[in-house]
């Protein structure tokens, strides 16, 4: 079989069969493991693939998984999921190097974008310089006042953190936070996160 291959890594083997066959509904090739340390056993870095694995597992979870193929220096892209999802745990994983952050029920369209992403990202490192470029541009156009909430969102602070934090209703954070995603053209707080590590705003 050709074409890339996402590796699920699960402890249930129910939610890894429900992800194998959602996924081959849209035309994937899947492959399951019940632990992250199996996993890493059985990894062969030359083929592309994505790996899409549990955050909470026994043994290695999916965090410290994102950080051990950064040690072996893999590229491959990984998806996250949680059904314990919190802002802190998200920019964790996000600043460990993970891909995307989707929280139980996982929507599948929102899985299947986020794996599109990473394979595209995987394939095509061209234009890096030039998409810096952009988004330091972009960055440049926060007010002061955005780019102090831009920094506190990008280190895993809640809306009610940064609102007490800043004296500032909980609404007008999400408003400001609303117009930073916007100027910032990021589609969710991970890409955010990603962002401010690109910046240099935020050390992973």
């Amino acid at each position: 079989m050709t074409g890339p291959t996402i590796y699920i890594v699960d402890d249930q083997e129910s939610v890894r069969n429900a992800l194998g066959e959602m996924l081959s509904v849209f035309g994937f090739q899947t492959e399951g493991f019940e632990s992250a340390d199996r996993f890493l056993e059985k990894l062969d870095s030359s083929r592309p693939a994505c790996i899409v694995a549990d955050v909470r597992m026994p043994g290695t979870d999916g965090i410290e998984l994102v950080r051990q193929l950064g040690k072996r220096g893999s590229s491959l892209p990984v998806v996250l999921i949680s059904g314990h999802a919190d802002i802190p745990m998200a920019v964790a994983a996000i600043k460990a190097g993970a891909e995307e952050f989707i929280e139980k029920p996982v929507d599948d369209t929102q899985l299947v974008a986020a794996i599109n992403r990473g394979l595209a990202r995987l394939h095509d490192n061209l234009g890096a310089s030039r998409s810096g470029e952009e988004l330091r541009e972009r960055f440049a156009r926060l007010t002061p006042r955005q780019t102090e909430i831009f920094d506190l969102v990008a280190e895993g602070f809640t809306s009610q953190n940064v609102a007490d934090k800043l004296g500032i209703s909980v609404r007008t954070v999400e408003s400001y936070r609303a117009e930073i995603m916007e100027k910032m053209q990021a589609q969710s707080v991970a890409v955010l996160v990603r962002q401010a590590v690109k910046l240099g705003r935020v050390i992973p």
